[in-house]
């Protein structure tokens, strides 16, 4: 493959845009620059077209926010029909209270509902509110919940985020009970909010969070599920109907829109009376045509059984992968984990090689082969069987690759493009 259009126009995008993407896990330096295309141009169903012309089976699919596929139909036409409508108005519109209703409807713990565009929005509108209703200050968080200072600040990307902000948040760790109690009885009666990813990639146990629910609140804490990526992709009602524990508030986002930019806080009522009074206003929170995106795409999942089709192909996806590392003696070194719906190819027992390098390597070998991955699968309704079975085709080559290369013990050799880089890293 030749990357030749996405290579120019990067070097006039590098010049006037900071990092030239609006995303960090979009940019150029999560793919082996040099032999990654860097730019994408056209969608459709579970493919996407780069500059160069070169075509690939999609399963970044928008950092998780394509459910449907690209170019869904369905989605399209209500957005074409709004469209014709009108975007923005100066008073609000029938499809808030529209989507509000079905979105009560379908997630446990949803009562009421206030509108968003990014997770970021929603997480960062939760914790405001879950410290004005407790009339507390700090916050308990494990996972990641976005850009915003009040969490951001506790990762190496906290440049800009003053101190005293960044000491009002605290982490624990997932699985680890004690790590939350240490927080609470070192922070006593200070604590307004317990926020979390209900799963990542490692499944909860010994009641984890059952046990993160009774603690917050013998504290006096909320519970905040942040189900911007569980949300419409482990079931409809998210984690929280997966797993059965329902918290005060929860964040979604992403798949709720088919790539449109929305996003949402729901809970209980008495606390989300709260938005009367705390600042969660902004001019395109009531935008219509990510509104009326979002009720197709909600519709859309219901009437198609749309959560059992993502579930299928994520698992042929993921037994397949486990599969053929372990034809290749290659189980201890990748793997294919987490849920079926949203998994993660991790690298272990290297020998002291850096799992980035044989990362870079992975997805080198698959682009060349006709697959776009970062090492995280999110499998989407248009994903097709022959879809996955390309993609295994594309993995067992790919894998015979790595397993040679680390046999030679120098990947570099192997390369045709730069390293990756972490988004997250050390300063």
């Amino acid at each position: 493959m030749e990357f030749k259009r996405s290579l120019e126009l990067y070097e006039k995008a590098i010049k006037i845009i900071p990092s030239a993407t609006q995303t960090f896990s979009k940019g150029a330096l999560q793919y082996p620059f040099g032999a990654a295309p860097i730019f994408l141009k056209n969608g459709k169903g579970s493919h996407v077209w780069d500059l160069d012309g070169n075509e690939f089976i999609d399963y970044p699919m928008g950092l998780g926010a394509i459910t449907l596929g690209h170019a869904y139909p369905k989605v399209d036409q209500a957005i074409i029909r709004q469209l014709g409508s009108g975007i923005s108005y100066s008073l609000p519109h029938p499809l808030e209270t529209q989507l509000a209703e079905l979105l009560i409807e379908i997630i446990p713990c949803a009562e009421m509902a206030r509108f968003g565009k990014n997770g970021s929005d929603a997480t960062a509108g939760a914790v405001r509110a879950a410290r004005a209703y407790t009339g507390r200050d700090k916050i308990a968080c494990c996972g990641y919940h976005g850009w915003q200072d009040w969490y951001i600040g506790t990762t190496t990307r906290s440049a800009g985020v003053p101190q005293a902000v960044s000491e009002l948040t605290l982490t624990f760790n997932y699985n680890d009970i004690d790590s939350l109690k240490n927080v609470f009885a070192e922070n006593d009666g200070q604590i307004a909010a317990v926020i979390m990813e209900p799963i990542g990639i490692i499944e909860p146990k010994d009641n984890f969070l059952q046990q993160v629910k009774g603690l917050a609140h013998k504290n006096g804490a909320l519970l905040i599920f942040d189900e911007v990526v569980t949300g419409f992709r482990m079931s409809l009602g998210g984690a929280q109907q997966y797993y059965k524990v329902i918290p005060d508030l929860a964040c979604v986002g992403k798949g709720m829109g088919n790539g449109m930019p929305i996003s949402c806080v729901v809970g209980k009522k008495e606390i989300m009376a709260i938005f009367d009074e705390v600042f969660y206003s902004f001019t395109f929170g009531g935008e219509c045509l990510s509104l009326a995106a979002s009720i197709a795409t909600v519709r859309e999942m219901i009437d198609k059984d749309v959560i059992k089709g993502i579930w299928a192909k994520g698992k042929k996806l993921q037994d397949g992968f486990n599969d053929l590392a372990k034809a290749l003696n290659m189980a201890r070194i990748a793997r294919c984990v987490g849920l079926p719906p949203h998994t993660v190819i991790t690298y272990d027992d290297l020998g002291g090689i850096d799992p980035l390098l044989v990362r870079t390597l992975f997805q080198q070998e698959a682009l060349k082969r006709g697959v776009l991955a970062i090492g995280v699968h999110n499998t989407c309704y248009s994903h097709s069987d022959d879809d996955v079975a390309s993609t295994l085709k594309a993995y067992d080559e790919t894998l015979q690759i790595i397993k040679e290369a680390l046999k030679d013990g120098d990947i570099h050799r192997f390369l045709k493009g730069k390293p990756v880089q972490a988004v997250f890293r050390k300063p």
